[in-house]
């Protein structure tokens, strides 16, 4: 492990020092003003945050979505003013009045960084650990990027070259999510990668000494990072020159991410406050507050105090922005003129556009034959990845169960790996068994931009990756999630690997959709449909989740509507339906069976398949009327799960044929007998609902 280099390179002057003690007393007085929030970090922080902002990192305040900047995750987003400081004195577009607002209805400053909210926000963070991990997917895709646009540029030399700067604290590398991710980048060797810590000793509980003794740089010299400490000035301060100098140091790592240890003093330099867990997250106090300014030789009686020479100072950010785009657009030409086909295919992933003809190379499977939904996807991703090839993704360690590999020849993984797949560039990556930070990795993946993403693990550990996946829909980002073996059907396993609650469960999480195909043709449409519901503007895009069978099932006949989300997929014969069996996935079938037995009886019966409850719900009411005639009272819902979902569908007299218990370890076939799956039972309970509805 290095230490901090003897020289600097860095131009630091009065102003730039009064421009960070600034930024401290802005964090003060903003938590003091709204009575709560996180002051102390933002305090001690502020160095580290200022040099990145002003003196290292490649961007320009004015076009904060500059395709050529480096990118910036705080992922310790409570500490969001360490941010919205830096935002507000490089010109990024809030103001003063903006940081008076903070934490308040309504304004650009709320207590969590919120993508699409505030400009100069690469991403939503808050829950500890998720930043780190949305950190190496960003510099993950800056490598796929740069090996779909200018796979032979030299190191550096290429405009697609940009770094990834994150900051996180002692409850990010706490959260196992992180341990995952940072595992993950020392294997991929994301050289574009840097890793700022900020060893502050601190935890709400108090001193980190309750709960954690091991040696933060060893473990990551261990994952294969690049690692540097840099110690504090004497009075305890940050030193911006050791800081600057081991940025420039992990720049000139190529070949491993890079981890640099800051040992800070939580809300220095406030005289009573600083080293104290109560700085975390507490409003000082205004004769804290006071104190402090004191210290640092700004009027007590001020509060917001901002002088024209430091706000003039600062925002030259916006000239030196200006200045190293114009250089990065004459390389960008350059590169332009060198690769017209490839700048004709970037000019068309950054509108957001689909090759000309993609749909015509997603097949379409022959009705009759029993095909695991899981593998048609697989069949449907590798026709896809042959035309669209910004799409690329993976699974964590379930490849051969959840068919995600979209190109077995090319795996992402770095030079040097000694797999004879391996590309730097590859098409399919290998998440490993890390489930958490595969989620949030995707998220970041997406964040970054220019890249489609998938990828996939078994239905019943979406548990694991659930807080990603919650900010997946925060974030309205185009991430596809692919969850296998998605109901008691798996069999054997048993209930710990068969999912009973997480359909329901799933589709509670507000703006992410849930897709569970009948057959093999639903589940090439429903690619379809999430492919052509891809769009780069921000609060357009949606993630989605396919539901996905382990078994084989059925295949009908493809029929366009399943993109609406619901449809009839046989309807009743010998006059209006006397009752609608409504179903998805591997029930479907099920339901199907059902209505040959009451149609037979002369009961005439409706089957409507509903892949997607969000997609329906979508629909116009006269759509929704036309599948669902309200007049139609008897109904049953059909669903191996719990049947939550599915009450306000089938009304008082319909019936629900559900799973409101765990599963067991059997052949599935015998799961869905013994638990009333059956053709014989759906058409019990739908005679039920029949005579319900007459009462």
């Amino acid at each position: 492990m290095s230490t901090k280099p003897t020289t600097t390179d860095l131009e630091w002057t009065e102003l730039d020092q009064r421009a960070v003690d600034t930024a401290r007393v802005l964090a003060a007085d903003a938590v003091q003003k709204v009575g709560n929030g996180h002051p102390g970090t933002a305090m001690s922080l502020a160095p580290a945050a200022y040099t990145l902002f002003q003196k290292v990192m490649r961007h320009d305040p004015a076009d904060a979505d500059w395709v050529g900047r480096d990118r910036f995750v705080l992922s310790a987003g409570h500490s969001s003013l360490t941010l919205y400081t830096q935002l507000y004195l490089a010109g990024f577009g809030l103001e003063l009045d903006d940081l008076k607002a903070f934490r308040t209805w309504g304004s650009k400053t709320p207590g969590h960084p919120e993508y699409g909210h505030t400009t100069g926000v690469e991403t939503t963070t808050g829950p500890l650990g998720q930043g780190v991990a949305n950190a190496v997917g960003m510099a993950m895709a800056a490598r796929y990027e740069r090996g779909l646009f200018d796979p032979q540029a030299a190191e550096g030399e290429s405009p697609f070259d940009h770094f990834v700067y994150c900051i996180a604290g002692d409850g990010c590398l706490q959260e196992g999510i992180s341990a995952e991710a940072s595992s993950l980048a020392g294997h991929q060797k994301l050289g574009n990668l840097v890793l700022l810590w900020d060893d502050n000793h601190i935890s709400i509980e108090g001193d980190t000494e309750t709960a954690v003794s091991e040696d933060t740089c060893k473990r990551y010299e261990a994952y294969g990072w690049h690692v540097q400490r840099v110690a504090p000035r004497p009075d305890g301060d940050l030193d911006p020159s050791a800081i600057y100098d081991a940025i420039q140091e992990a720049k000139k790592v190529t070949d491993k991410p890079s981890f640099i240890a800051m040992r800070s003093i939580i809300a220095w330099p406030a005289p009573n406050a600083q080293n104290t867990e109560a700085a975390h997250g507490s409003a000082l106090g205004d004769d804290e507050v006071a104190a402090t300014k004191r210290v640092l030789g700004f009027d007590p009686e001020q509060t917001f105090e901002v002088t024209d020479e430091v706000i003039g100072h600062t925002r030259k950010a916006l000239e030196r922005g200006q200045a190293a785009r114009a250089v990065w657009e004459k390389s960008f030409q350059q590169w332009r003129d060198n690769n017209p086909e490839r700048a004709a295919e970037f000019d068309r992933i950054a509108a957001g556009e689909l090759p000309e003809g993609w749909q015509d190379a997603i097949p379409v499977f022959e009705p009759g034959k029993g095909v695991a939904t899981r593998a048609a996807s697989g069949k449907v991703l590798q026709a896809l990845g042959a035309v669209v090839p910004e799409l690329w993704g993976g699974s964590a360690d379930l490849a051969g169960s959840n068919n995600t590999t979209i190109d077995k020849n090319s795996s992402f993984l770095p030079a040097g790996n000694p797999l004879p797949e391996a590309d730097p560039y590859g098409r399919t990556i290998h998440f490993g068994i890390r489930e958490h930070a595969m989620a949030a990795e995707m998220n970041g993946i997406a964040l970054h931009g220019n890249t489609r993403i998938y990828g996939g693990t078994f239905l019943v550990f979406s548990d694991y990756m659930r807080n990603a996946v919650r900010l997946s829909a925060l974030m309205h980002l185009p991430v596809t999630y692919v969850w296998t073996h998605d109901s008691i059907g798996l069999g054997e396993d048993g209930p710990t690997h068969q999912p009973v609650e997480h359909l329901a469960a799933l589709r509670a999480i507000p703006g992410l959709n849930v897709v569970r195909p009948a057959d093999a043709n639903e589940t090439a449409i429903a690619w379809r449909e999430i492919l052509t519901r891809w769009t780069k503007e921000f609060g357009k895009g949606t993630p989605h989740g396919l539901a996905l069978t382990r078994q084989g099932v059925p295949t009908y006949e493809p029929n366009e509507d399943a993109a609406r989300g619901g449809y009839v997929l046989f309807d009743a014969d010998g006059g209006e339906p006397q009752v609608i069996l409504i179903a998805t996935g591997s029930e479907v079938h099920v339901a199907v069976g059902a209505r040959e037995q009451l149609q037979a009886a002369g009961v005439p019966t409706r089957v409507v398949s509903m892949p997607s409850v969000e997609w329906f719900e979508e629909q116009d009411q006269g759509y929704r009327d036309s599948v669902l005639p309200p007049s139609v009272k008897a109904r049953v819902a059909v669903e191996a799960g719990i049947g939550l979902t599915w009450h306000k569908y089938v009304g008082d007299a319909g019936r629900i044929v559900s799973l409101e218990h765990f599963g067991a370890s059997a052949d599935g076939k015998v799961l869905f007998e013994e638990f009333g799956f059956t053709a014989e039972n759906v058409a019990a309970v739908a005679r039920e609902s029949i005579a319900a509805a007459r009462r």
